[in-house]
């Protein structure tokens, strides 16, 4: 199956670039290249692609609200682009519903990887990652308990989301739950579904963002190295 991608950067060059990079690979189409985040998310309107490659900095709007706008309207995936090695862009970019995050002086295999790796679902910033940056965005918003939001996951599936928060992979939750990694595949998908999420990446701002998950909250296992402590046992 062909990847269909967006590329959006109003440096033409760089987008030209990007676009040629891309286009060469057997299995990726490149179906617009674009200057401007409106002219992105008509794009993503017109030739419904698979990728968009979205530049953070763009005029009339910028890349972080068209990515907002391209996920809220379609299933298109978004990669940010940007010269900015910023933690507050990654975050912005993340929230509003990025599967990855590139800085412009990318390595070609790895631009071909990202948009590979987005492409079949999964995103480009591990969880872990994911759960630095969140860390420091949401220490100051911290509710002390769990918000109304998770009401609708069952116990099981709080269990999978906290797991997911901390970095563990599928395996991993099988392991910590002693079921089985098509068991987790199915908590995993009704965790995204239940919660109108669209990736892990997204399931773990969540976690924070709710409180189910505090920053500086130990990873699993490490409470009963330390020895036993009510606040810190593992679930």
């Amino acid at each position: 199956m062909t990847i269909r991608v967006v590329v959006a950067d109003d440096q033409e060059l760089v987008r030209s670039g990007f676009a040629l990079i891309l286009d060469v690979q057997p299995d990726i189409e490149v179906v617009a290249e674009v200057g401007d985040g409106d002219e992105a998310v008509e794009a993503v309107r017109r030739h419904a692609p698979d990728v968009a490659l979205l530049d953070v900095r763009m005029p009339r709007m910028d890349g972080i609200e068209a990515c907002r706008a391209i996920s809220a309207a379609s299933d298109c995936r978004t990669v940010m682009l940007t010269t900015f090695d910023s933690d507050e862009y990654v975050y912005d970019a993340l929230h509003a519903g990025a599967s990855g995050f590139l800085l412009k002086d990318v390595r070609r295999d790895d631009l071909v990887h990202a948009v590979r790796v987005v492409a079949r679902g999964d995103s480009l910033l591990a969880p872990t990652v994911a759960r630095r940056l969140v860390e420091q965005y949401t220490r100051s918003t911290r509710h002390a308990r769990p918000a109304a939001r998770l009401d609708v996951l069952t116990a099981r599936e709080r269990e999978t989301l906290l797991l997911l928060a901390r970095g563990l992979s599928n395996a991993e939750i099988a392991a910590e739950l002693v079921v089985s990694d098509h068991t987790v595949k199915t908590h995993v998908g009704n965790v995204l579904a239940k919660l109108g999420l669209r990736d892990r990446i997204q399931a773990v701002i969540c976690a924070y963002e709710t409180g189910l998950v505090a920053a500086g909250d130990p990873p699993p296992g490490e409470a009963d190295r330390a020895g036993p402590s009510p606040a810190s046992a593992r679930n």
